[in-house]
């Protein structure tokens, strides 16, 4: 007589799933899931995977039934393959004998198996989603990359505990690292999306791109290359640059405007400034902040300026990343970032040898080295490795726009002596803001033969 098919509890497939998951050793026999098992296996990795989703965004945040409902298509395709490639169950007079078999047993085991590494992975995007770990590259794929390792491993155990022969073993693995590919590829939707402030968004209108746009930035760049006044027999004249390159943040314009009155108004540079910005609002008012029309304002005013007595101050304000460039968007218009050596590369092509040149970013001491030379002042708002603040969306300048620029540059016209003021404030407000990544650290790099020039237009504006 034959022996009866054994039934196993939910709680014994859930263990026997983590067994599968850390190489351990089975214990189904020949058992299979009853269908509201299967079903409740499913839930509750479909319900821990939707859980964790919710904390990976650190705000407020809406489910979206639509990206819940997405992940499941892939299911059904892996179930099919599966079905395609495992080992047909057979009867036998002793169905307790031999490894586990059938569609369902491995399914059930399966789904369970994969959890502990999709929770790794979805921990650390919690980690970094709530700002619990620094914003690095590593801690996003190299957590991911062995959690990749671990499922594709966890799938071959699964399957050679079967009785699956090797090829179809790596070709059912194959394919369900393929589906999992197409689903992140094709089907990026979440169950958790951000809320979205939609009366700020509302409040802030899109660039409207028309033929009237473009004529009237064409027309916004002659009017500016004609109102640029030539340098002063005699004086040694401070022009201006003021570039703010991205439109999704608001303070940006608000910094860059900022400067360009204290340049105008503090440093005798009425009609030697450039303002460039990508701003919605001031499409019609502003040339865009493009590395093309970057380029352009350094050989306009290249052109308008004693070369060998004037300043250049170049003033750049945007995100920044930890390769350096700055961050640039004004959609649908696109915009590529610039990098110090493309900033370089054009002063020099320009003949423009005097330089003052603040970058107001995240990462901007990675501008010192290319920049530097002994006719040059450089400062940045951070130094290579940290990050700068006050360029979120809720800010009216950034920490060191301010403490640099509105503050201390009204009271003096020595960018050293206003740099060394600044620095101490800007570390104190960091730390009253909470900043958990270290201090931002500005940078300074002044050349021996900047500083004589400088001097002369600080004693000049003194005395004025």
């Amino acid at each position: 007589m034959s022996q009866e098919t054994p039934r196993l509890s939910l709680h014994e497939w859930i263990l026997n799933g983590l067994r599968a998951a850390f190489f351990l050793p089975l214990r189904v026999g020949a058992a299979q899931p009853t269908a509201p098992q299967l079903f409740a296996l499913v839930v509750i990795g479909s319900a821990l995977d939707i859980a964790l989703d919710r904390w990976v965004i650190g705000g407020d945040a809406h489910f979206d039934a639509r990206g819940a409902l997405l992940s499941w298509w892939n299911a059904g395709a892996i179930v099919l393959l599966a079905w395609w490639l495992l080992p047909r169950q057979t009867d036998s007079s002793e169905p307790n004998q031999g490894p586990p078999r059938g569609l369902a047993a491995w399914f059930a085991l399966w789904v369970v198996a994969i959890i502990p590494a999709n929770t790794l992975v979805q921990l650390i995007q919690v980690a970094l989603g709530n700002g619990w770990l620094p914003d690095a590259d590593a801690l996003t794929w190299v957590p991911t990359l062995v959690a990749s390792i671990w499922l594709v491993a966890a799938t071959l155990w699964l399957g050679a505990r079967f009785a699956m022969r090797p090829l179809l073993n790596i070709a059912l693995t194959g394919g369900l690292v393929a589906l999992f590919a197409l689903s992140a590829w094709q089907f990026p939707d979440r169950p958790w999306q951000q809320d979205i402030d939609e009366s700020a968004q509302e409040r802030k209108p899109g660039l409207q791109l028309s033929q009237d746009t473009f004529e009237t930035q064409q027309g916004l760049w002659r009017q500016v290359t004609a109102n640029l006044a030539r340098g002063r027999p005699g004086v040694a004249d401070v022009y201006g640059i003021v570039f703010s390159p991205d439109a999704d943040e608001e303070v940006f314009l608000r910094e860059s405007t900022m400067v360009t009155r204290v340049l105008e108004d503090r440093f005798d540079a009425s009609g030697r400034v450039i303002h460039l910005a990508n701003n919605a609002g001031t499409a019609d008012s502003l040339p865009w902040a493009t590395p093309k029309n970057l380029q352009r304002a350094i050989d306009a005013v290249g052109e308008k300026m004693d070369r060998e007595r004037d300043v250049l101050i170049v003033y750049l304000t945007s995100h920044g990343a930890n390769d350096f460039k700055l961050a640039a968007s004004n959609p649908p218009l696109a915009v590529d970032s610039i990098s110090p050596g493309e900033l370089r590369q054009a002063l020099d092509n320009a003949g423009i040898r005097n330089r003052v040149i603040a970058i107001s970013a995240c990462y901007s001491g990675g501008w010192v080295g290319p920049l530097a030379d002994d006719h040059t002042l450089v400062m940045t708002a951070a130094d290579a490795t940290h990050t700068s603040f006050g360029c979120g969306s809720r800010s009216d300048l950034t920490f060191f726009g301010r403490a640099m620029f509105d503050e201390q540059l009204r009271h003096t016209h020595s960018f050293e002596h206003a740099f060394a003021a600044a620095v101490p404030v800007i570390k104190r407000r960091e730390e009253e803001a909470g900043k958990d990544d270290g201090f931002s650290n500005p940078q300074i790099s002044v050349g021996e033969k900047i500083r004589p020039m400088l001097n002369e237009i600080e004693q000049r504006l003194d005395a004025h």
